[in-house]
């Protein structure tokens, strides 16, 4: 090799301290008892980098970002604390939220004490953004009030719980304090406000001592109803903590109708709603960071894999109606209107990430890469508003919630989503950097004196190009992730001259030398047309370019305003009417003629079907016109549009 050594497979990896991933720096406040319990299971070989680390450079990602940031922004204290103060018997003269967020709506406070601080402080961490720490503040303040009156903290009554733990129909009160609980961990991790780890421990005393006057046998049937990841900010308060009566409530969450089955292998999903279960897995997976039981690792693994490879669109998206109503690998007849959950994509990724994390397998992030582009970065519009569904059904038009009256739950986790942009496109073990995402950003790895830069147009361009400053010569391996996509003619140089090494596809292109300031790699990323069946259905097939799913494009003849927004109800009116699939001819699924490649830096593609010529794009920059995502092959047996 001219100048060089290359490998072409991951290197081995030696595993590190765990800790939480979100963590902006390692909290020099916890106790020691909190530090010995993280410290003794090192678990995690990948390590993420502070969010602070990582800057984004102008690209889709940092434009919405900043989207994203203005509309939460917009949204007064004052009014996100409304149903808290109420509930208090404090009073509030501030006009109450609509949607999920209404007085009467008993998921109310999910999203206001909740997704908005964990969004506030995540922004605060990944871009500095000083106002919506200063809100994130100011709302901690206010519920910490509300919190004073009597220990309890949510903005419905505590009699919610005794309809729980009776049988009777309540709407998630476990849910909604995970939400808050997670808020408050978040503000105090991520915003440095300890004031808000004192409220999230009082939630902690409060359910600690509500799990004490039920049995194993009364908690089974209490975790029918949908208690959202409540076991996992149990876990991260003791982890912050040390306290294992945190650890120990966690753990009564666990429920052996779901975790025995996956811990022994078996996909026994069918029927349950889909965002309800990878809650609980992530903290199955907490669990397993923090203690080092395996049967933890086995069920979130073995969840993440079934889920990920057979029960997921081309859009790396999951459920239709919110539920997975086949068994594995069959989506026949699942593209609907209201399939796509966007909460389920998001779910996805923050487990991709702690999976990702133990084993450092480049292939989780040929899912990850696919999900973020595909399911998460078109599911927001020009004004911050998020998708609910991603609608997959041909002929569908996206539909967005309103600015206040709406809040759903997908609301909560895209304002998250698009608040931590930058959280995965670099990893790092006890002595090597990996490169897993190619979006623009400046990532600042002090411990090394390195600044690496990477600029690209990605996926305008195929190419990225990693520029490094360092303050001395120093010898470390850069991993770069070589995707499963990826065309002929790929290559890489290291300061302009060509590397006579590569890597496969699904795979880490390794480079050990020792490094020096100015230094450049440039990555060739060869893009070209695939296509992907339906799962259960090989005559419906989606078309890819590079990691982007392409969708005909219709055009906006008959769309209307309520077609693309909506306010309590997750459902456009009138739904656009259903059309059928787009449909080509093709002898062999690998055969991609009938659809073109007009510009690859413009991003526009064309396909020729039996309705004629159709206009093609990236189905995450369709926006207001209708579109299909899967297309039907006239010489396979027809399946469902």
């Amino acid at each position: 090799m001219k100048g060089a050594a290359a490998a072409l497979a991951t290197a081995a990896i030696a595993p590190v301290r765990a800790f939480s991933p979100d963590l902006a720096e390692p909290d020099k406040t916890a106790t020691a008892a909190a530090t010995q319990a993280i410290a003794d299971q090192p678990v995690r070989c990948m390590q993420p980098f502070a969010l602070n680390r990582v800057k984004l450079l102008d690209s889709d990602f940092a434009r919405a970002t900043a989207i994203n940031l203005r509309y939460l922004q917009s949204l007064p204290v004052d009014r996100l604390a409304h149903s808290f103060r109420i509930q208090a018997g404090l009073p509030s003269s501030a006009t109450p939220l609509g949607g999920w967020e209404k007085p009467d709506c008993e998921l109310r406070g999910h999203f206001s004490g909740g997704h908005y601080l964990s969004a506030a402080a995540l922004a605060y961490a990944s871009e500095g953004d000083e106002v919506l720490k200063t809100r994130g503040d100011q709302l901690v303040a206010a519920l910490a009030a509300c919190q004073q009156r009597n220990g309890y903290l949510s903005a419905f009554p505590d009699s919610f719980f005794d309809r729980l733990s009776s049988g009777q129909k309540v709407w998630a009160p476990f849910y909604t304090l995970h939400k808050i609980q997670a808020g408050m961990l978040d503000m105090y991790r991520l915003a440095s406000n300890p004031q808000a780890l004192q409220v999230a421990t009082g939630m902690g005393d409060w359910i600690v001592r509500w799990l004490n006057g039920y049995s194993d046998v009364q908690m089974a049937h209490i975790l029918k109803t949908e208690y959202g990841g409540i076991n996992d900010s149990m876990y991260e308060l003791y982890a912050i903590t040390g306290n294992e009566r945190y650890r120990d409530a966690a753990h009564r969450f666990d429920q052996a109708s779901l975790f025995d089955p996956l811990a022994a292998y078996r996909d026994e999903l069918q029927g349950l709603h889909s965002n309800t279960q990878i809650p609980k897995i992530i903290g199955a997976a907490r669990r397993y960071e923090l203690t080092g039981e395996p049967r933890y690792r086995r069920i979130a693994e073995f969840f993440w894999e079934t889920v990920t490879q057979h029960r997921s669109y081309a859009t790396g998206g999951s459920s239709n109606d919110e539920f997975w109503k086949t068994g594995p690998g069959d989506l026949k007849d699942q593209l609907g209107l209201y399939s796509a959950e966007s909460c389920v994509a998001y779910n996805l990724l923050k487990l991709t990430r702690h999976v990702y994390s133990w084993n450092g397998d480049p292939r989780a992030f040929d899912y990850y890469e696919r999900t973020l582009y595909n399911a998460r970065l078109g599911s927001q519009d020009a004004q911050g508003l998020k998708l609910y569904y991603y609608p997959l059904r041909a002929g569908s038009v996206k539909y967005f919630n309103s600015p206040t009256d709406s809040f759903w739950c997908c609301t909560g986790s895209g304002a998250e989503e698009f608040a931590r942009f930058n959280d995965s496109i670099y990893f790092h073990d006890e002595r090597d950097l990996y490169v897993n995402l190619f979006i623009p950003s400046e990532l600042d790895w002090r411990e090394h004196g390195l600044v690496l830069r990477q600029e690209t147009a990605f996926p305008r361009e195929p190419r990225t190009r990693l520029r490094l400053q360092l303050t001395q010569p120093t010898s470390f391996a850069l991993h770069v992730r070589i995707p499963a996509w990826i065309g002929p003619g790929a290559r890489i140089k290291l300061n302009g001259e060509a590397l006579d090494a590569f890597a496969s596809p699904g795979s880490y292109f390794s480079l050990q030398r020792e490094w020096h300031n100015g230094d450049q790699l440039e990555l060739e990323l060869p893009m070209q047309l695939h296509s992907v069946a339906l799962p259960g259905d090989d005559s419906l097939q989606a078309m890819l370019y590079g990691p982007l799913v392409l969708a005909a494009n219709f055009g906006s003849h008959g769309v209307t305003h309520g077609m693309q927004y909506c306010d309590y109800d997750a459902e456009p009116h009138p739904e656009p009417a259903a059309m059928p699939a787009p449909r080509f001819t093709a002898k062999q699924s690998s055969d991609t003629g009938w659809m073109r490649v007009l510009s690859a830096a413009e991003l526009r593609f064309e396909a020729t079907t039996s309705q004629g010529t159709v206009p093609v794009a990236p189905l995450n920059q369709i926006y207001g016109e209708r579109y299909a995502v899967y297309w039907q092959n006239q010489n396979d047996t027809p399946g469902s549009g």
